[in-house]
């Protein structure tokens, strides 16, 4: 049986949401895309949100899966108006007008599309979470109070834990002319509190500010002696609504009203006129959470004065409100899932697979030098590398480490292992990344505390952020130096490896591994390039080398041999790629690719792009490894990299894209990393030529998930 489920366009339903003439007015701007070769990267964005979002709906999903869906698409919202709507605001106040964006739309065509689009999304995520997953949950005698719904007991109950807990630690700001508004924190929780009556200095109440300290939990379990089931919780909200009365004694409440501020939260730093770029992230971090104000949460049932007031205070217009049925903070509901011990209501739990014995593990150098390995996580175990570095650590041979860090996490065990190696004397090199987006501040105390161990910490390259996943081993064997190398697609992050799909090479290949050297001494050191012999490296060689391979494509095609590209990748936008694409397809190549996120190219247009379809995988696991496939007549070129097809990854940034030499890793890459992905009919969303995603999933026999199916193959290994 098929059930096809097709996302937005929207629904009759969904568009009373809106006036029909704003409706009709923003939509039609949004749907100019349609008559363009390109789409919009902003709109393409919300768009893989709704496929997100769809996740919480399916009947597949474990309902504690559901949820958490609904608060990553919340999370992903937030990064979306903190840097990219952020960034068309700014835009608009220094822009040319008529300035249009490759897919025809100006910035406030884009900005008013992309906001009609949001409200919809928002609205139909609180009406998942109102009429569906809490009522789920209820029944699962898993309960969640978002407003007064309370027995005797418990209000007493709550009544005390409100005085002894939440009541000392609150501020409340009475505005008046010694009182102004408060500063408010980017994504904080805060109410605004509508009163009348007078205080005991005789001042007038009428409007006060209430922000909710960082440090109280945003959901609170009640004791078992009172609650009616082993998982009965509050909003933190709930609290300050039941018992405002008590913050502003003698006053007469006419509302309380959750409101949520989100800020710019894109740094700016100007390389090129900074010398000491930690010192000055160091100063900008300080301010992020006091950037420009670009969207306004509160309740749909505020009112209009506190509406007013809160608008003309941060400078937003009414389309930057979105009125919230429900928490304003829903993201912090992600963490219910860890508090309640009910599997049945999450995926299942899963074992990486290690892919050799554990004895074969105190002999990796042995193994790597035989052969190379090839890692697929999360199916396959991250352990194997952190043994590679661990044991560089502890090895006496071993005399130098060289390792790129972009994302690691605050706690991290591979980090821990560089310093232990650093403290045993080896040179311990590490390529930090300032400024990778919001790991700025880990970053920074990463690289302090690698330099009190004696390690060389370097920053990269000013104005190109180091995004290659690189590490290098250099080893002393029988009295000369051997290098051994991990690449990958993923950042040497532990927890993400196990939610991340991504791919890993652990290698002693030595065109790979003098490679990989030279570029190390490109981060650290100065001097003119030094040709690479296998790797495509940006901001260097890397675009050129994928526009001739697509290139070699459309020859190959022209002259009647074999000709194909599969890529997959989080992000395609670069113009010149997508032109490269076109053309290729005018000329016969079929060209398969699987865009997790945004994708600005659009498929199936007869006459440029027939030839070409677009497949976004949106599963259990975020699908972020890059994959770029060339049939190149037969000889089935395939790299694995660290660069979507971006301006930022090809111009901006240092990347690499390595190839995998071995026949049987490439045919596991091809297999496990494009194929399943082109065979899915149960996670792989298809776009159409306007730039919508339709779902084709079977629920009968023939069903078949790309990560279901790589679970299982690989579980079968053990």
């Amino acid at each position: 049986m098929i059930d096809k489920v097709i996302s937005f366009p929207h629904t009759p339903k969904d568009r009373k949401y809106l006036s029909k003439r704003t409706f009709v007015q923003n939509y039609t701007k949004a749907l100019k895309t349609c008559s363009s070769r390109f789409l919009n990267r902003e709109l393409a964005l919300i768009s893989f949100n709704e496929r997100v979002l769809a996740l919480s709906e399916l009947q597949t999903t474990p309902l504690l899966e559901k949820l958490k869906y609904l608060c990553i698409v919340s999370s992903n919202l937030d990064e979306l108006f903190e840097i990219r709507i952020a960034a068309l605001k700014a835009r608009l106040l220094n822009d040319n007008l008529n300035q249009k964006s490759p897919d025809g739309l100006s910035t406030e065509e884009t900005l008013e599309a992309t906001r009609t689009r949001i409200q919809i999304l928002v609205r139909k995520q609180y009406e998942i979470l109102n009429f569906k997953v809490l009522p789920s949950l209820a029944e699962k005698k898993i309960i969640i109070h978002t407003n007064k719904i309370f027995n005797k007991e418990q209000k007493s109950w709550a009544k005390e834990f409100f005085l002894k807990e939440i009541f000392p630690i609150l501020t409340p700001i009475g505005l008046d002319t010694a009182h102004p508004f408060p500063k408010v924190l980017n994504k904080s929780l805060n109410f605004i509190v509508e009163m009348k009556g007078k205080d005991s200095y005789g001042r007038e109440g009428r409007i006060a500010i209430l922000q909710a300290p960082r440090s109280l939990p945003r959901l609170i379990k009640l004791p078992i002696s009172i609650a009616t089931t082993n998982n009965e919780f509050l909003m933190l909200s709930v609290f300050v609504e039941m018992f405002v009365e008590l913050i502003f004694p003698g006053m007469t409440i006419k509302g309380v009203y959750q409101f949520r501020l989100t800020r710019n939260s894109d740094l700016f730093v100007d390389e090129e006129e900074i010398t000491d770029l930690r010192k000055t992230l160091r100063g900008e971090l300080s301010q992020r959470n006091y950037g420009d104000a670009v969207r306004l949460e509160t309740s749909k049932l505020i009112s209009q004065e506190c509406l007013n007031l809160l608008t003309r205070k941060f400078n937003l217009s009414a389309q930057d409100c979105y009125m919230i049925d429900g928490p304003v903070n829903l993201v912090r509901l992600i963490k219910l899932a860890e508090l309640i011990n009910e599997p049945n209501l999450k995926f299942p739990l899963f074992e990486p697979n290690i892919p050799f014995p554990p004895l074969d593990r105190v002999n990796l150098f042995e193994r790597i030098k035989k052969q190379d390995i090839l890692l697929h996580h999360p199916y396959q175990s991250f352990d194997i590398v952190l043994d590679f570095i661990n044991s560089a650590a502890d090895d006496p041979n071993v005399i130098a480490i060289s390792l790129t860090i972009y994302r690691t996490g605050n706690t991290s065990e591979l980090m821990q292992s560089l310093i232990n190696a650093a403290k045993k004397g080896k040179e311990v090199t590490a390529v930090l990344e300032l400024m990778a987006r919001f790991d700025e501040e880990t970053n920074i105390n990463w690289a302090s505390q690698l330099e009190e161990t004696g390690a060389h910490v370097v920053f990269g390259v000013v104005g190109n952020k180091t995004h290659a996943k690189m590490c290098l081993i250099v080893r002393k064997e029988f009295g000369a130096l051997k290098s051994y190398v991990h690449i990958s697609t993923g950042n040497y992050h532990p927890k993400t490896a196990k939610l991340y799909t991504d791919f890993g090479l652990l290698t002693a290949n030595q065109k790979i591994c003098s490679d990989v050297h030279k570029v190390f001494h490109q981060l650290t050191g100065l001097g003119t390039l030094k040709p690479l012999r296998l790797l495509w490296q940006s901001p260097f060689k890397l675009h050129t080398n994928v526009i001739k391979s697509i290139n070699k494509e459309i020859h190959h095609a022209k002259n009647g041999r074999k000709a194909k590209i599969i890529a997959k990748m989080n992000s395609l936008v670069e113009i010149k790629t997508i032109n490269a694409l076109y053309k290729a397809s005018q000329n016969g190549v079929k060209i398969d690719l699987i865009v997790r996120g945004v994708c600005m190219l659009r498929p199936g247009v007869m006459g440029f792009s027939e030839n070409i379809t677009v497949r976004s995988t949106i599963g259990r696991f975020l699908e972020h490894s890059r994959i770029y496939y060339f049939k190149n007549n037969g000889d089935d070129d395939v790299f694995l990299s660290s660069a979507d097809w971006m301006d930022r990854n090809f111009f901006r940034r240092v990347e690499i894209a390595f190839p995998i030499l071995d026949k049987a890793l490439k045919k596991r890459v091809i297999d496990e990393g494009l194929l399943v992905h082109l065979r899915d009919n149960s996670l792989s969303w298809k776009m159409k030529d306007d730039g919508s995603y339709k779902i084709r999933r079977n629920i009968g026999p023939k069903k078949f998930s790309c990560q279901n199916y790589l679970l299982l193959s690989h579980s079968k290994q053990k």
